[in-house]
């Protein structure tokens, strides 16, 4: 393996709740008193900034955490309960100064224009590091909180009786995006004038109806808020499979995929390509990270040894849709490179335990990575979008000279 295969990583880190193990809230590091608090998440933050990374991510949902991927459960053992993402993150922003916030969003039950302009917002209150994860919902009883729909009860997303349903709710979410999208674009970036002495504010002229008709929405436009800082916040989403890669390869900037090798990792990043060339935004750039669920320590048996501890309290070994590593900083940077060469642009990782891994991951990995040339050492732009490599899009709806 060459020791650079890459010039620069991308690094995020996926935050939920204590972290990603079902146990981690009882492991000494966890701080599950102050996990409803501003503190707690401002600490992960400003420690994810301390490392220099590009984002954070933060987790949501439309119902209780659940063991069930689509039922509720009665479990008391594990953290129940969450903060509103958009509303974390907008309170965060101000506490931070370089690094993206990219909350989670529902589409499958949240309307496009209010969370047009509540990303907007975050990206001023961010000062452009604002971005979006969206993702779908198919469990009937999130449907339920709503009462406007319903959602045909599915056993698993890659079932037969399944397929037609989970198509329908990713081609939602990808007419959710473009609405989102153009909703950003119906101010243009001069439509506010605030000119005092001949008392205009706004160019209404420069303020443009969408006009998006879809199965799901018809949305009129304008929208409430002036076009972001960054014209355009990256949109996100996690894909594990063919529909969704489809939806990252229409409307994401980045897509997070759960390979578990490195032939694996090809074969997404060849797929999502593929893709990406038949929605005809082959020029576009577009980002793949492999997301990862890490236990760091200083020694690798230490790291499994606390994989085990947290299993056994959970009472089963923890599994999930990502794979999960346990190990030292440099056997994670060889790892990463490894599946860099597959064509991931960069990672999110998951700390098993947030108070534990994300410290070990800023102070230990990044130090790791850096050594061999791969991670920035400072932060080299002020936006989002900036750190990202992605230029400010031009507005679709300004005239054109």
């Amino acid at each position: 393996m060459s020791p650079n295969p890459f010039a620069h990583l991308h690094l995020a880190v996926a935050l939920d709740g204590t972290g990603w193990h079902p146990a981690s809230w009882r492991d000494p590091a966890a701080r599950p008193r102050d996990l409803f608090t501003a503190g707690h998440w401002a600490d992960l933050v400003t420690e994810a900034e301390r490392g220099l990374l590009d984002f954070v991510t933060f987790e949501d949902g439309l119902s209780l955490q659940s063991s069930h991927p689509f039922d509720p459960d009665a479990r008391t053992d594990q953290v129940r309960g969450r903060l509103d993402a958009v509303l974390t993150a907008a309170r965060i922003a101000p506490l931070t100064r370089r690094i993206g916030l990219v909350p989670t969003v529902v589409t499958t039950h949240t309307e496009p224009f209010h969370i047009s302009k509540a990303i907007a917002t975050l990206d001023y209150v961010s000062s452009g590091r604002a971005g979006l994860r969206v993702r779908v919902s198919a469990r009937p009883h999130e449907a339920a909180h709503f009462g406007r729909r319903t959602v045909p009860r599915i056993d698993a997303y890659d079932s037969p009786d399944a397929r037609d349903v989970v198509t329908d709710l990713f081609d939602e979410a990808a007419d959710y995006v473009e609405v989102v999208r153009r909703l950003w674009d119906s101010w243009e970036d001069d439509a506010e004038i605030r000119d005092v002495a001949t008392g205009r504010f706004v160019d209404r002229d420069k303020l443009h109806y969408i006009d998006f008709e879809g199965r799901r929405f018809s949305v009129k436009g304008p929208s409430i808020t002036p076009r972001p800082p960054q014209g355009q916040p990256p949109v996100t989403a996690l894909a594990h499979q063919t529909v969704p890669y489809r939806l990252v390869a229409r409307q994401a900037d980045i897509g997070y995929v759960t390979p578990h090798d490195t032939d694996d990792a090809r074969a997404i990043v060849t797929e999502i390509r593929a893709e990406q060339e038949a929605a005809g935004r082959a020029d576009e750039p577009l980002h793949v990270f492999g997301d990862l669920v890490v236990f760091l320590d200083d020694d690798a048996s230490a790291a499994t040894a606390r994989r085990e501890r947290l299993d056994e309290l959970a009472g089963e070994p923890y599994t999930g849709d990502a794979r999960i590593f346990a190990g030292t900083a440099v056997q994670l940077a060889d790892l990463l490179q490894e599946l860099s060469s597959a064509g991931l642009t960069g990672f999110r990782l998951r700390p098993a335990v947030a108070g534990h891994d994300l410290p070990a991951v800023t102070r230990g990995l990044v130090p790791e990575l850096q050594r061999r040339g791969a991670f920035r050492r400072a932060y080299e732009a002020d936006t989002l979008r900036g750190l990202l490599g992605l230029a400010r899009p031009a507005d679709r709806y300004a005239a054109t000279v």
